[in-house]
């Protein structure tokens, strides 16, 4: 039995004893997070550092407010929430009554200063009539009194018949001077000047105009293509100028203001290519940007009620600077709308530094414009010149 036992033991003394498998795999382990920190230096250090990343970010853009310019009662309205309109769409109606009843009388206005002042070149012509005539009187009164003279030199006329001729003379004279200083008053009134630019046609016309733009005026229109948002208006209800009836929101033309930390903007430059994801469509679209603008300030400089450090408890915070971010690709936004308000994730690309930190010139064309407001008073000038026109019948200027 000893002996069996003995053999068993040197049986199992002689077996290699089995490898520690769970330290190879803790070594195996180590070599993999070295490798992946080895890994992670060479990506940050070739290209993780040129990259800003922020998911403080918003979409931005114009909010255009629809504002009635003249008082007046609501009759109708064109368009809700969420509807998209044109440029020149009506989307707020103002009774017009009184407008209407301003504007005709405004438009017999100018048709009579019309008239009135065709009076005044017709004036002058009578006037330079008058002065004419006026010279050929005098010029036969001084023949005649030339000619009275001689004979009462000779004794063939009285003294008295002389006296009478030459009161001829100074009366006829005296007409003479009259005539033209009522000529010249009528000639200052039209002197260089045409009926259409007379300074009397002109202020009735100033008066149309102006007339003229309230009626339109009563009828609110889109100032740009857009969707319509935040509509308060109803009908029915008095509005007075400047009260905000609705908003204009062009989604094609929106921005985005991403807020980074002042650490992050070292190497941050105008025109940086910009990689933007929005949290509504994920990681699923990438929109294409690029910078435009760096703030000249911080969000509390510009608060209404500003931080003030000056305590014994001050505590340093790293400040944010709004970043301006515009789409380098609007068909993108076409396809993939944003809304304003909107989170996104904005990754600005730093390799390339040639750019400014600030703009450089000054900006050659408006931010935004509409031209709607224009168009209105052209149609204005051009009603004016149609009354002109046809008040003028027959009239020689």
């Amino acid at each position: 039995m000893s002996s069996q036992m003995s053999s068993t033991a040197d049986s199992a003394a002689a077996k290699p004893p089995k490898k520690n498998r769970r330290g190879f795999l803790l070594r195996l382990l180590g070599v993999i997070v070295l490798l992946a920190f080895i890994g992670w230096l060479l990506w940050y250090f070739l290209d993780g550092r040129w990259y800003e990343s922020t998911d403080d970010a918003y979409v931005g853009g114009n909010v255009v407010q629809i504002t009635p310019q003249i008082p007046g009662t609501v009759v109708s309205i064109g368009a809700d929430d969420g509807d998209l309109v044109k440029q020149g769409d009506m989307l707020v109606k103002l009774d017009q009554a009184d407008a209407d009843v301003a504007l005709a009388e405004a438009k017999a206005n100018l048709a009579n200063t019309v008239r009135k002042v065709r009076g005044l070149y017709s004036s002058v012509n009578g006037a330079q009539a008058i002065v004419a005539a006026r010279k050929v009187a005098v010029q036969k009164a001084q023949s005649d009194y030339n000619r009275r003279v001689a004979l009462a030199k000779s004794g063939a006329i009285s003294t008295e018949e002389l006296a009478h001729v030459r009161d001829e003379l100074t009366s006829a004279q005296s007409a003479l001077i009259t005539a033209q200083q009522q000529y010249q008053t009528n000639k200052v009134l039209v002197d260089d000047t045409v009926v259409a630019s007379h300074p009397d046609v002109q202020a009735a016309a100033a008066k149309f105009r102006a007339a003229y733009l309230d009626d339109v005026r009563t009828t609110l229109v889109a100032p740009v293509t857009g969707y319509v948002a935040m509509r308060s208006v109803q009908v029915g209800q008095r509005v007075q100028p400047g009260a905000p009836l609705m908003a204009v929101v062009p989604l094609h033309g929106v921005w985005i203001d991403a807020n980074f930390k002042e650490t992050q903007l070292t190497h941050m430059r105008i025109g940086q290519p910009v990689e933007i994801e929005s949290d509504v469509y994920g990681g699923a679209v990438t929109y294409k940007g690029k910078v435009q603008s760096l703030g000249v300030g911080t969000g509390s400089a510009f608060s209404l009620l500003p931080a003030q450090n000056a305590t014994g408890n001050w505590i340093k915070i790293v400040q944010r600077i709004p970043v301006r971010v515009v789409f380098t690709d609007p068909a993108q936004l076409d396809k993939h709308p944003l809304r304003i308000g909107m989170s996104l994730n904005v990754d600005v690309n730093l390799h390339n530094q040639d750019g400014p930190m600030l703009s450089q010139q000054a900006p050659t064309k408006p931010a935004f414009s509409t031209d709607v407001y224009e168009k209105q008073l052209a149609k204005a000038d051009a009603q004016i010149a149609q009354i002109i026109h046809a008040n003028m019948a027959g009239a020689g200027k």
